[in-house]
């Protein structure tokens, strides 16, 4: 087994160094791959030094802040063209936990995708303004409501994906970023009839008091959702909605 841990930095040099080799002690089978949107903190001079020290540490430099999505785009294409069988999301910042790894692993053996899941036992969230928790959690629910999407956690962006279910998706047409990304993600893999599941995590915001959600990516995260299911409908209609090959 080979999977393959995507994670965007921007301005995470103090993180970053400290969160790759607690990731790689997991699993001898685990290859990290950092795409960095050229931070001026040093990141990537940082990587640059630890991909020399250890060929299980892969560099993307960007040329600036190009999004979370196209990160993530580019980043799962990179893994699948290195022979990932497993690909791995998640945040540079300790907020989302690498001892989890082995247990996403695991369930692989169950389903195509695994979600660390905020929401699966209670709130297992630590640090977040109550207002930015009620965001997140009622975004969950709206987005079961509309989509059908059977998760307690639609916009975690911590997850594993079967190789076969990134060469499926056409990541091309999928271009929402931040929140949008993650349930766009979870639902072209729902409708392409690949098994979803969830692992409980502990969520821990390492920036207490801020917030990288903005109005922009609330509005996108709503309409989102119609689009999705919208779009499907009109396939089924037309005849050209497909399943997993």
């Amino acid at each position: 087994m080979m999977a393959m841990v995507v994670i965007p930095t921007y301005n995470e040099r103090d993180n970053i160094g400290r969160l790759i080799p607690e990731i790689l002690k997991q699993d001898p089978g685990i290859r990290i791959l950092v795409v960095d949107d050229n931070s001026p903190d040093g990141t990537g001079p940082l990587l640059e030094s630890m991909a020399a020290a250890d060929p299980r540490i892969h560099l993307l430099h960007r040329s600036g802040k190009l999004g979370l999505g196209s990160a993530y785009r580019e980043g799962f294409r990179y893994a699948l063209e290195q022979g990932a069988d497993y690909i791995v999301e998640m945040d540079a910042d300790f907020s989302h936990d690498p001892t989890i790894l082995p247990l996403f692993f695991r369930l692989m053996d169950e389903y195509d995708v695994v979600i660390g899941s905020r929401y699966l036992n209670g709130v297992s969230v630590v640090n977040w303004p109550i207002r930015r928790l009620i965001l997140s959690y009622c975004a969950s629910v709206y987005t079961r409501i509309v989509t059908g999407l059977q998760l307690h956690d639609c916009t975690s962006g911590f997850k594993c994906f079967r190789r076969a279910v990134l060469e499926t998706i056409e990541l091309g047409a999928v271009r929402s970023d931040g929140y949008s990304f993650q349930i766009e993600m979870n639902y072209r893999c729902m409708e392409h009839g690949f098994r979803l599941g969830e692992a409980p995590i502990i969520f821990i915001d390492r920036h207490a008091g801020s917030s990288k959600m903005s109005k922009r990516i609330v509005r996108e995260a709503i309409f989102m959702v119609w689009k999705l299911k919208l779009g499907s409908l009109l396939r089924k209609l037309t005849g050209s909605a497909g399943g997993k090959s």
